[in-house]
């Protein structure tokens, strides 16, 4: 039987309040996960997984690997601009997410679709891939980088998609960033995953009109549950 996943879309939302909604739904999972271990009873496919469509208002979050040398305002500054800060558990550098930006939160237990964290990252690239491929956009990936790139083998090289993940028993949480109709002068004021010379891009951008979002929504969540093969709900 397939995994069954969750469909929310809590629009635009606070990046902390966010943040802890999707801790509570990684330990909803992980603790149950626990619960069965110990009463000996066997792994069950019907554990819930989710995934949260959302956007958020001007904010940079900075990994666990990150540099804050990366972020080139102050605290003083960022309040000037009325953007939020924070320093968060997934890995990565820095980035930014704003308004009209694309933010999809997979919580899912890997142990029901597969226990390989490299082939999860590949599969995440690959559905944002395959949704530019839709609008008409040739994307793929960067050789050492993670994330979704349009011509990355040239130049002028420039990511439309950043991607940060937390597991913790294989339970993951955070996820990715696509460019979609969004102010892109934000990227400006940090060096977008601590990669000093290239650019970053949107779909509107490379398209040169706004597209609609819940096509995109829509297209990408066609595209996670054939690569994943979940049933949505």
């Amino acid at each position: 039987m397939k995994p069954s996943v969750s469909v929310l879309d809590i629009g635009l939302v606070d990046y902390k309040r966010c943040w802890n909604f999707q801790e509570g739904l990684n330990k909803r999972i992980v603790n149950e996960k626990i619960k069965r271990r110990k009463s000996h009873d066997s792994p069950s496919i019907y554990r819930k997984n989710w995934i949260v469509f959302c956007e958020h208002p001007p904010v940079y979050t900075l990994g666990k690997s990150g540099s804050i040398e990366n972020l080139k305002l102050s605290a003083n500054q960022l309040e000037a601009q009325g953007i939020s800060f924070y320093k968060i558990n997934r890995g990565g550098d820095i980035t930014h997410h704003g308004p009209d930006q694309l933010v999809m939160y997979p919580i899912f237990d890997l142990e029901q679709f597969f226990t390989d964290i490299h082939k999860y990252l590949r599969f995440l690239e690959e559905a944002v891939i395959l949704t530019l491929q839709k609008l008409g956009i040739t994307a793929g990936r960067y050789d050492g980088y993670t994330g979704v790139w349009i011509d990355a083998d040239k130049p002028q090289a420039r990511k439309i998609c950043a991607m940060g993940i937390r597991t913790s028993r294989w339970v993951t949480m955070h996820g990715i960033a696509l460019n979609v109709n969004n102010k892109l002068s934000y990227f400006d004021n940090i060096i977008p995953c601590g990669i000093e010379d290239k650019a970053v891009t949107s779909i509107e951008k490379e398209l040169g009109h706004k597209v609609d979002m819940q096509m995109v929504k829509d297209t990408l969540l066609q595209n996670m549950a054939t690569l994943f093969e979940f049933k949505f709900e």
